[in-house]
């Protein structure tokens, strides 16, 4: 019922920025957090900034003081601002929403984007 949609990717050069976008859509639902996960070929996906219904992010300690994960005012949409890109930021960027589904019961579940590629050349 919760789909998530991402855009922003692109091929940039090292410094430059770069915005990635995730709408959430759908009906009967209300999202508790949202976060962005990376994945290189051969690695696990990772954590890279996460947002609680409540506003606390987190981040890894390579993005620090680099990216940033904000949420709309209607809290369907996030965001990953990312500054002084570098090579090593290079992979497949993945959004995810967890959430609450209406019904009864009420039950909580989790829905991943398609991903969007993020490419820095050096």
């Amino acid at each position: 019922q919760v789909q998530l949609v991402e855009s922003g990717g692109a091929l940039v050069q090292a410094g430059e920025s770069l915005r990635l976008s995730c709408s959430a859509s759908g009906s009967g639902f209300s999202i508790t957090a949202m976060g962005w996960y990376r994945q290189v070929a051969g690695k696990e996906r990772e954590l890279v900034a996460g947002i609680t219904s409540g506003g606390t992010s987190n981040y890894a300690d390579s993005v620090k003081g680099r990216f940033t994960i904000t949420r709309d005012n209607a809290k369907n949409t996030a965001y990953l601002q990312m500054n002084s890109l570098k090579p090593e930021d290079t992979a497949v960027y993945y959004c995810n929403a967890d959430f609450i589904l209406f019904g009864s019961p009420p039950r909580r579940a989790r829905s991943w984007g398609q991903g969007t590629q993020v490419t820095v050349s050096s």
